[in-house]
């Protein structure tokens, strides 16, 4: 008795080219793909249905969102751990990087009592299996904070741990180019009044002339030490770029500038960027285009972000949007180009002997509609 399933009569998505063929799977991996249809009669036929690599996605704060669904409402970390993972799962994405912030408390979510929590949750349902996708943690470390030097020494050598970035949301730099900017963000999201933002913007700039340059080094080395991938958060200029060079950083995630993605594309760090700014064609705070980095041959792998759907959503509309750009090498952006990035060299590829994690989709107009998502061979959407 086989367990192998096959589907025949698809749009195979490989990475240089769309095939119309069959794809043979179990939970081993990939057996088999092969050009036109299969006469056997256990084949499925899936009525022209794109198949695609399950989507790897390395940076979703998805899950914070769903731990702190309202302001000062915490909901109970295993509770929202499978609710997040149902909907990355829905949204065709096999393997998640889960990013979560030490750092600065400023939102319930991101208090690191419960951050601690949040890791040791995911840990337990992981071995019980309870999870559809494949999960791992991202550590967003906040160079400005005094104290995030120790605050991930724990989590550094979670087995779950292979992402960390080095991020710096101090007011009028990176992600926040201006103090106006940085002000009508932040006194909306956490209703602060002028007093409280000024007392606030005051600190974070205080604790970054004294505690950034240290701890970043120091988060360098222990990431480097434990051989965990780093990625350098919200570059804006040549001046941070080449501090990501000399970091041996591997991943430009969300630069702000034209700029600092030039420079971090040639200095051969993968840019990464947002799948809604793709999708919406700028970013939600002003900054740079996703749009037009790919225009320029400068973006690599697109991250859901805060809308796990715009993952899978973004390759199609670069494909539309982009001349230059075909479905083989965007589907490649939400598939094997963070897998690489990842060190995760077992998916992110219609190839025989590689996992199947697979994606059958068709399209509805120009928006792509999933039909079934499987991870090594089982369905879990």
């Amino acid at each position: 008795m086989t367990t192998e399933t096959i589907w025949t009569n698809a749009r195979l998505v490989l990475p240089d080219e769309v095939v119309h063929g069959t794809i043979a799977f179990g939970c081993s991996g990939i057996t088999g793909i092969l050009p036109g249809r299969s006469k056997l009669p256990g084949a499925i036929d899936v009525e022209g249905d794109y198949v695609v690599p399950g989507l790897v996605e390395l940076h979703t704060d998805n899950v914070e969102r769903h731990l702190n669904p309202r302001p000062n409402s915490y909901w109970p970390a295993h509770a929202a751990l499978l609710n997040h993972d149902r909907e990355i799962a829905s949204a065709g994405i096999t393997t998640v990087f889960n990013a979560l912030s030490i750092g600065h408390a400023d939102s319930a979510s991101r208090d690191f009592g419960r951050l601690q929590e949040t890791c040791t949750a995911l840990s337990e349902c992981k071995d019980d299996k309870l999870l559809k996708a494949d999960h791992f943690l991202h550590l967003r470390c906040e160079v400005s904070c005094p104290d995030v030097p120790d605050l991930m020494d724990p989590l550094l050598d979670h087995p779950l741990t292979k992402l960390i970035s080095v991020m710096d949301h101090t007011p009028g730099q990176r992600q926040f180019a201006t103090m106006e900017a940085y002000r009508a963000y932040y006194m909306k999201k956490y209703q602060m009044s002028d007093a409280e933002f000024e007392a606030y913007a005051a600190e974070r700039i205080e604790f970054q002339k004294r505690y950034s340059a240290s701890n970043r080094k120091a988060i360098v080395s222990k990431a480097h030490e434990r051989a965990i991938q780093i990625a350098s958060h919200d570059d804006a200029t040549l001046g941070h770029v080449d501090e990501a060079v000399e970091d041996k950083v591997s991943i430009a995630e969300f630069p702000t500038t034209s700029a600092a993605a030039k420079a971090s594309h040639d200095a051969g760090m993968a840019v990464l960027m947002g799948g809604p700014n793709v999708v919406r064609g700028k970013s939600h705070n002003g900054n740079a285009s996703a749009r037009d980095f790919a225009e320029q041959g400068w973006l690599d792998i697109i991250s859901s972000d805060y809308v796990p759907a715009s993952l899978l959503y973004a390759s199609f509309v670069l494909r539309e949007c982009v001349e230059s750009i075909t479905l083989p090498k965007a589907v490649g952006m939400v598939t094997a180009q963070p897998a690489k990035s990842a060190g995760l060299d077992d998916r992110g590829r219609l190839e025989e002997g590689l996992r199947a994690d697979l994606v059958r989709l068709h399209e509805a107009g120009h928006t792509p509609v999933i039909r079934e998502v499987r991870r090594k061979g089982k369905r879990i959407a």
